[in-house]
């Protein structure tokens, strides 16, 4: 099944690992795709069922034929798990793709395991500056802020070091749709969850990239401390895009995450 309908979008659906093991769904941060994850689920599809699908407006998905809110897109991640038959799932995001995962959990609580966060915030103002990249993207497209948003994205040692993943990253980020794009600038300045997130049950791992410009530790720790029991891990060095520069400690951290809520793994799921 790799395209599901969802409020007038069609939605890239993408699942490795068997059905049998415990399901793990994967949201991608703003500007990129679900291939952001490739690393971690190459490392975790023996033991996890890893389904990953493109955020509205992202990759292989349409955008969404109305303004979408922060709620929206925990709606679309939901319809992702009815369509694949997927009661409970735990939950993995970055930035954009954390911002959904706050709002699922407060919204559908009963349908997560667990909720992994990474390199994201409850509130992220001015919300003019989101207005403003959002216009900017409509008059040029995205390939006008790319240098700019890798910079934020990457420590200086990976994007020397690395070229081959940056280049991949930036020519997913350069052909994404700019509307779909905008629109997701615009749910964010419209986002403020700091009052909700108290409420959250799942229990939370926080995960946050030390040198991260965009999401800095001090807004993980705001979630740390404004969740019931929330747990943060900070990678150094580490700069907003973490998932792609430090795959192998998050698969590491995400997996002992899962593994603590998950209870006892079914044979063939090692």
């Amino acid at each position: 099944m790799p395209f599901i309908q969802t409020r007038g979008a069609t939605l890239f659906v993408t699942e490795v690992g068997s059905p049998d093991c415990p399901p793990i769904l994967f949201s991608n941060s703003l500007g990129t795709t679900h291939r952001m994850w490739d690393a971690v689920v190459e490392e975790l599809a023996a033991e996890f069922r890893c389904i990953r699908y493109d955020t509205c407006g992202h990759g292989a998905s349409t955008r969404a034929q109305a303004p979408s809110e922060i709620a929206d897109l925990a709606a679309d991640a939901i319809a992702v798990l009815d369509n694949l038959g997927v009661g409970q799932a735990h939950f993995a995001g970055l930035s954009l793709g954390g911002m959904t995962g706050q709002a699922l959990a407060i919204q559908y609580p009963d349908r997560l395991s667990s909720l992994t966060l990474m390199a994201t915030t409850a509130f992220m103002p001015p919300a003019q500056a989101w207005l403003d990249r959002a216009a900017l993207v409509r008059r040029e497209g995205t390939s006008a802020i790319v240098e700019a948003t890798l910079s934020r994205w990457f420590t200086v040692g990976f994007l020397t070091q690395n070229t081959a993943t940056v280049d991949q990253v930036a020519r997913e980020f350069s052909v994404n749709d700019a509307e779909g794009y905008a629109a997701c600038c615009e749910a964010i300045a419209r986002m403020d969850l700091r009052s909700a997130i108290a409420g959250i049950a799942a229990p939370t791992l926080v995960i946050a990239g030390q040198q991260d410009p965009a999401t800095p530790v001090a807004m993980s720790e705001e979630l740390r401390d404004g969740i019931t029991g929330a747990e943060l891990v900070v990678l150094d060095p580490a700069a907003h895009l973490l998932a792609v520069e430090r795959a192998s400690e998050v698969a590491h951290h995400l997996a002992r995450h899962v593994r603590r809520h998950a209870g006892s793994l079914p044979a063939g799921c090692t």
